[in-house]
């Protein structure tokens, strides 16, 4: 059942269609600079969706950069309090930055509420301020603003607002945002970040200066085995959400899931060994993801 969400936009703003149409042609190029795993908008998407999800990735993505490329926190705080005044003008009806004209053309066609967005700006403050995590559940509250958004901005191009939904892709989203961190662990330790829970770790027996040192020691093979499975846990429960939604729709949460398991197939291939080879998907691998999910078959 679709449940229709109430958008505080203003009436008064009639887009000019020439500076829309280039307003997302400007989030498509953002779009396609960016190299994802889990790219928004795979070619299975019917082609008037991926518009709107390139306006939602475009927002994303330079708020993400406002909070990643100042090494300043103050100056990336104040970077993404004007990010957010934008997003206040798009929702007022008075957009004037491109990817908040393409974006205000999104959120009126698919009544999105503001509230996701304003959660993916908390998620880059605490990027800005980033201190690492005591606990998985601290972890799982990050995740609940970097990653779980998204799902729920897609679920409403979709033409999905239930909270049944909402939290089957949670699980998802949240699941891929662990993987992209189990993935990335010598990427986000050069850049001073460690997402592996403190208390997880002096678990384990697997210290700071372990992961400093790039030590694939078997408290360390424990220690992901343990993070792999949690994120397992969370996709096998989220694809609960393919049968939830129609079968194209279900189609591509197979796709993303897939993608997800198939990095930590190759994590655990390479006994976790994530500092010498980041594992990715090859292009042949990728097309097997996607035959399997055109047949609708699981991940």
């Amino acid at each position: 059942m679709t449940v229709p969400a109430p958008v505080p936009t203003a009436s008064a703003w009639t887009p000019e269609p020439a500076a829309t149409a280039a307003a997302f042609v400007e989030c498509e190029r953002i779009a396609r600079a960016h190299y994802e795993n889990f790219t928004l908008g795979s070619r299975l998407l019917p082609r008037h969706l991926r518009r709107h999800l390139a306006a939602i990735y475009a927002f994303a993505r330079t708020a993400d950069d406002l909070a990643d490329e100042d090494a300043n926190p103050e100056r990336a705080l104040a970077g993404l309090d004007a990010w957010e005044r934008e997003l206040d003008a798009c929702y007022a009806g008075a957009p004037c930055h491109p990817i908040f004209v393409a974006l205000a053309d999104t959120v009126r066609a698919f009544a999105i509420p503001i509230a996701p967005f304003r959660r993916l700006l908390d998620a880059f403050r605490m990027d800005a301020r980033f201190a690492g995590f005591d606990t998985f559940d601290d972890l799982l509250r990050y995740c609940a603003h970097s990653a779980n958004p998204v799902g729920h901005l897609v679920l409403y191009l979709f033409g999905y607002g239930d909270a049944d939904r909402q939290a089957r892709s949670d699980d998802i989203c949240t699941a891929l945002q662990l993987t992209n961190f189990w993935q990335d662990l010598a990427v986000d330790l050069r850049k001073g970040r460690i997402y592996l829970p403190r208390e997880d770790m002096a678990r384990f027996g697997y210290g700071p200066d372990d992961l400093a040192r790039h030590a694939v020691t078997p408290a360390f093979r424990e220690l992901m085995t343990f993070q792999c499975a949690r994120t397992r846990a969370l996709f096998d429960r989220g694809l609960a959400l393919a049968a939830m939604l129609d079968r194209s729709r279900g189609r591509e949460i197979r796709l993303f899931a897939g993608g997800g398991l198939a990095i930590l197939d190759r994590l655990e291939a390479v006994g976790y060994d994530a500092f010498n080879a980041r594992p990715t998907l090859s292009r042949w691998a990728k097309v097997g993801l996607v035959a399997r999910a055109l047949v609708g078959g699981g991940a």
